[in-house]
C-alpha cells in the first residue's frame, strides 16, 4: 500500500498507520527505547481568552501524597483557557469568609480555597470551596472522600467543577488516556490520567500491541496483539484486568471501533484477501461486511451519533477519508486537499474532523470543519500521527516527534495553545483518549 508516516530511521519501515495492513515484520522494526510512563507538563502558546484564577494551599495537604492546588493548577492552564495568579500569603481553607479584594487588586477573577483531613480509617476527606473573586460570589464547593491512590483523581474533579462553573462546559481532567510504549522487546499498553500522569500498564507482552480504542463509558479498551504471531483483537476490562477475545479470524484483524452504544465493534478484516470493514457483536459472532470494494479500507471510527462511519481507502487512487452507513452501502469521500490523508477522527459534537495529511512529505495534524469542509492545519511539525478528541471536543492528543524524540502532545482545537506531556525520553504512539466515565 502506500508508505505510511514515521519510517523506521534505519530500516524505513513503516510505524503505525494503515492499520489493517502492515505486516507483524514491519510492526517488530520499532525502535528500541524506554519506556515513558510519567509526564511533565509544558504549555505553549496564548489564547484569546483565559480565566485568571488563583489557587491557595490547601489546608492539611502536607500530610498527603498530592499537592491538590498544584494538580488542580496544572489541569486548568493546560486546558489553554486559564492562567494562574499566584497566591497571597495566609492560610484559608473551605469554611473560610476571605476578603476577596486583595484578590481582585492581584487580578484574579476566582480563587480555591480547600482542606484535605485524614479519616480514621485511613482515607482523605478533600474539600473545597470556589469563590467568583469579581461579584465576591460563592460558587460552591464538595467533599470527596478518597483513599490515597485516588488523591490525584479528586484533585482532577474540583478541576472538572471549576471548568464547568467558569466556562459552562464540562471538563476533562478526570478521563483517561490510552497510548502504548516499547522498551527493549517489551511492548506495553498504558491507561494514565488525562495529564498522563499515574500511568498504570493494562498490558505488556514480548509482541506489538497496537490501536487501542476506548469503549463507551470507559470501561473496557479493545486492541490488536501480535502475541499469536498474527493480528488479532482483544477487549480488556480496564479495572479488572479481565480480558476477552473480540475477532480472530482468518487472516489480519485489526483498528477495532466500538459503536456508541457499545454494542457492536467494527475492524478491518482480510477475511476475503484484503483489507475489508466489519461488523460484530460486541459479545461475540459472525462479523458481517460493511465494505465492496476491490481497495484497502481501514481505520474506521464512528460519529458521536452513531450514524456515520468514517474510515480511509485507496479506492480512489490515493488514501483518503471516507463515511458512509453503520449498515455499508455507498461511501461518500470527505477530504479533499491533498493526495494522502489518514487517521480520521470526529469530535464528540460532530464539529470536527481530525486527521494526519501529508504536506510535502511532512505528517501533519489538521481539522476539517465538517459544515463547511474548511481545512486547517494545526501544526508546524512533520510526524503527526494518531489524533484523538477529548470528550467535551475542545482538545485534540496526537503522538510525534518533538526535540528528536516521541511526544504525546495535546492542543485546543484552534491549535493556539499547546500542551507536551513530556518526561524521559521514550517510544511512544497510539494516543487515546477515553470517554467521559459512567
Amino acid at each position: 500500500m502506500h508508505q505510511p508516516p514515521r519510517l523506521h530511521p534505519s530500516t524505513g519501515m513503516p510505524r503505525r498507520h494503515a492499520l489493517g495492513l502492515l505486516s507483524a515484520s514491519a510492526l517488530l522494526g520499532w525502535p528500541a527505547s524506554s519506556a515513558l510512563a510519567q509526564f511533565r507538563v509544558e504549555v505553549t502558546g496564548v489564547g484569546l481568552t483565559r480565566f485568571p484564577f488563583s489557587a491557595v494551599s490547601f489546608r492539611g495537604n502536607e500530610a498527603a501524597s498530592e499537592n491538590i492546588a498544584a494538580i488542580v493548577r496544572a489541569d486548568l492552564e493546560r486546558s489553554g483557557q486559564f492562567v494562574a495568579v499566584p497566591p497571597l500569603a495566609g492560610a484559608l481553607d473551605e469554611t473560610s469568609r476571605p476578603d476577596l479584594a486583595p484578590w481582585r487588586e492581584r487580578g484574579a477573577d476566582s480563587l480555591l480555597t480547600g482542606s484535605v483531613t485524614r479519616l480514621a480509617d485511613g482515607r482523605f476527606d478533600v474539600r473545597f470551596r470556589l469563590w467568583d473573586v469579581v461579584r465576591a460570589q460563592d460558587l460552591g464547593g464538595l467533599s470527596y472522600p478518597v483513599g490515597a491512590t485516588d488523591l490525584r483523581l479528586a484533585a482532577h474533579k474540583i478541576a472538572d467543577y471549576i471548568y464547568e462553573k467558569l466556562t459552562g462546559e464540562k471538563g476533562v481532567f478526570s478521563t483517561r488516556i490510552a497510548y502504548v510504549t516499547k522498551a527493549g522487546t517489551r511492548h506495553s499498553l498504558w491507561v494514565a490520567d488525562a495529564d498522563g500522569e499515574n500511568a498504570r500498564a493494562a498490558l505488556t507482552s514480548p509482541e506489538p500491541i497496537i490501536s487501542p480504542s476506548w469503549a463507551p463509558g470507559g470501561g473496557q479498551l479493545a486492541y490488536v496483539s501480535f502475541e499469536s504471531r498474527k493480528p488479532v483483537i482483544y477487549a480488556h476490562e480496564v479495572a479488572s484486568g479481565k480480558r476477552r477475545l473480540l475477532a480472530n479470524f482468518r487472516g489480519s484483524n485489526s483498528a477495532p471501533a466500538w459503536s456508541p452504544d457499545g454494542r457492536s465493534v467494527v475492524a478491518t478484516l482480510s477475511l476475503s484477501g484484503n483489507a475489508q470493514l466489519y461488523t460484530m457483536d460486541a459479545n461475540g459472532g459472525e462479523p458481517r461486511r460493511l465494505t465492496q470494494s476491490a481497495s484497502i479500507d481501514t481505520e474506521p471510527v464512528f460519529s458521536a451519533d452513531g450514524k456515520q462511519i468514517y474510515f480511509v481507502s485507496d479506492r480512489g487512487g490515493s488514501p483518503q477519508i471516507y463515511r458512509m452507513s453503520p449498515q455499508g452501502g455507498n461511501a461518500q469521500r470527505v477530504t479533499f486537499t491533498g493526495n494522502y490523508n489518514i487517521s480520521p477522527s470526529v469530535s464528540p459534537d460532530g464539529r470536527w474532523l481530525a486527521f494526519i495529511s501529508r504536506v510535502n512529505g511532512a505528517f501533519r495534524l489538521h481539522v476539517m470543519e465538517l459544515s463547511t469542509g474548511t481545512v486547517t492545519a494545526l501544526t508546524e511539525t512533520s510526524g503527526d500521527e494518531s489524533p484523538s478528541f477529548a470528550p467535551n471536543s475542545r482538545m485534540i492528543i496526537y503522538a510525534t516527534r518533538d526535540k528528536g524524540g516521541d511526544a504525546l502532545m495535546t492542543t485546543t482545537v484552534d491549535g493556539r495553545i499547546k500542551t507536551r506531556l513530556a518526561g524521559a525520553q521514550g517510544d511512544i504512539r497510539e494516543p487515546e483518549w477515553g470517554p467521559f466515565l459512567r
